[in-house]
């Protein structure tokens, strides 16, 4: 067992977050200043953080819990997430979307199902705006002959799960969407629509009646400290008797699961707001979002008035990034691939200006598990999301606040069971066999 965690890099992001830009000003952030004690000390506020501390003042009434992050709430990875709240299987190193197997898929469902109701209570309990909640389900666009195949093939996964779909001809797409390009889609109604930075802040101010959250903090150390914790920022100390890491791939510049945890950037722009005479060009519904059949293609999304304006989103360009730095070169190049794949879809609205472009972080393992459980003594992991933030963060955050609170259950269980990230590759070899593979699923989905 360490003694002590020393952070090697801080967190880093590239463009400004649009999810938490587009809803205005918040109140001046709080950070950290001197010396402070707590019972618990999480550390991250994203959905993995706060689904934590939310589930510590439910298990330990009472106790002092603080939550420390780097950024503002909404403005770190969580707000660059695309907001979908997935509760059907999302594997994104399959061909579409299945899991290893049936059994597992089941699992992976009723947990998903899980997350989704404790963020719904949460909504409902610190009255959340609904429209940062949007419960309307979700769509897998497909582009091409061979995309539809893949859609198909899903839907025929779906079928013998029993899960509820639809899928949608290219008339209905269009009515829909506004823009021809589709042939086809996956309509799945369980998912979640979130506005991810809305959702978050309305998460962190409900807590603020029991939880202190200090943003602005990056933590730069955590040592031992008795029998407890000394967790370091540059503007103060927190004295604690256990820890949470709920902050995704960053755990790695504090050396654990080091050489087990691949950092992927993937790349947004979301438009000027759309008024007017550009309304009636693009028509569609006001609301939808599409992840594409192929998971390595482009996810759009559009959004009204109620979470933070009309809009569409586009999310695409994978690039490996073991530095966790993206570059302005590869900001640059994927700003050019969003905006032609933009306009593929929407040729009507060539005119229409980006107004953000941002990247954000995913962290993944080569066997697609989470880096949970107690790795010291009182030191406990929620991190490791493989691409599903906002589910899979809500409940890495559940098991590690249950864990550390000595409770048990069926999502505690299943994080127990999972192996150990496997180890990757020489980092050369890593980079190398990595970057390829993008490349080649990338051009592979390039339609999508």
């Amino acid at each position: 067992m360490q003694r002590q965690y020393v952070a090697k890099r801080p967190p880093k992001f590239a463009g400004q977050a649009a999810w938490s830009a587009i809803l205005g000003t918040v109140p001046a952030a709080q950070p950290l200043q001197g010396n402070v004690t707590a019972d618990f000390t999480v550390i991250g506020a994203g959905f993995a953080g706060l689904s934590a501390a939310r589930r510590l003042v439910q298990l330990n009434p009472g106790a002092k819990v603080v939550v420390l992050d780097a950024a503002r709430v909404g403005e770190g990875g969580t707000g660059r997430n695309s907001g979908f709240m997935i509760d059907l299987p999302h594997n994104l190193a399959s061909e579409n979307y299945a899991g290893a197997n049936d059994g597992l898929d089941r699992s992976l469902i009723a947990l998903n199902r899980l997350a989704i109701s404790f963020a719904r209570e949460a909504v409902q309990d610190y009255g959340i705006d609904a429209n940062y909640f949007d419960q309307t389900g979700k769509i897998n666009g497909a582009a091409t002959a061979s995309s539809h195949a893949q859609n198909k093939s899903y839907g025929a996964h779906l079928q013998v799960l029993g899960e509820c779909h639809e899928m949608l001809d290219q008339q209905a797409m269009f009515e829909l969407t506004g823009s021809r390009y589709y042939v086809s889609g996956l309509y799945t109604p369980g998912t979640v629509m979130l506005q991810p930075a809305g959702y978050v802040r309305g998460l962190a101010r409900g807590l603020s009646r029991e939880v202190v959250v200090h943003e602005n903090s990056p933590v730069t150390a955590f040592r031992r400290q008795g029998a407890g914790w000394r967790v370091e920022t540059s503007g103060g100390a927190v004295s604690t008797g256990k820890i949470i890491l709920a902050n995704n791939g960053q755990i790695e510049s504090f050396g654990i699961a080091r050489g087990r945890l691949m950092h992927i950037f993937l790349f947004a722009s979301m438009t000027e707001e759309l008024t007017g005479d550009v309304l009636r060009r693009l028509g569609g519904q006001p609301r939808w979002g599409i992840t594409p059949s192929d998971p390595m293609g482009t996810t759009v999304r559009r959004i009204d008035t109620g979470q933070g304006g009309n809009r569409i989103a586009v999310r695409s360009c994978a690039e490996f990034c073991p530095s966790m730095e993206s570059t302005e070169y590869k900001m640059r190049r994927a700003a050019k691939i969003m905006r032609r794949k933009f306009d593929e879809r929407f040729p009507q609205l060539r005119d229409v200006k980006m107004e953000y472009i941002w990247s954000g972080p995913l962290c993944l393992s080569r066997n697609g598990v989470s880096v949970t459980g107690e790795i010291d003594n009182g030191v406990f992991a929620a991190c490791c999301q493989n691409g599903l933030g906002t589910t899979r963060g809500t409940l890495t955050g559940i098991a590690a606040a249950e864990c550390a609170s000595g409770k048990s259950s069926a999502i505690t269980e299943f994080f127990a069971q999972q192996a150990k990230p496997y180890l990757l590759p020489p980092a050369p070899l890593a980079k190398l066999g990595a970057t390829a593979y993008l490349n080649w699923k990338g051009w592979r989905a390039r339609h999508e």
